[in-house]
């Protein structure tokens, strides 16, 4: 998964971020970090501003990710706006409050796929009818199935 990050103040404060980031070993994790230049929004007129882009694995936490962003904000002398981007989803943080945070963990979480409806629910309960009888049988004497 890709995931921008823009941040006002410049790319001193996204170096800053950068930085802050490869210290925290939760963050990290499963993800590779780096500046690169933002390509232009359609209608923007070639504007180039850099960014931070993480490439995600499966072993990468959001809630971690999430967490370690809201602290490096709250070491920043002035407030910073903070834009992430995933695919089409885009949140900004404004003021690092718990709304904020759910709508970043939102856009930053991938969608789970929903449990596929079981095609048959009786058969469990059959199969666990006939599980029963075969204990019934042998706690018997019987021989069961």
């Amino acid at each position: 998964m890709r995931i921008d990050v823009a941040v006002s103040g410049g790319e001193a404060e996204l170096r800053s971020l950068r930085d802050w980031l490869s210290r925290d070993p939760g963050a990290r994790r499963g993800a590779h970090v780096e500046l690169v230049q933002a390509e232009p929004s359609p209608g923007q007129m070639g504007v180039v501003t850099d960014v931070l882009q993480l490439i995600t694995d499966n072993a990468w936490s959001a809630a971690s990710f999430a967490l370690a962003l809201s602290t490096w904000r709250q070491t920043r002398p002035h407030a910073r706006r903070i834009t992430v981007r995933r695919g089409d989803l885009t949140v900004s943080l404004d003021g690092g409050g718990d709304e904020e945070l759910r709508r970043l963990l939102d856009v930053l979480e991938p969608p789970t796929a929903p449990e596929p409806p079981d095609p048959d629910p009786d058969r469990d309960r059959e199969q666990d009818l006939d599980r029963e009888r075969d204990q019934d049988g042998r706690a018997d004497g019987g021989e069961g199935r």
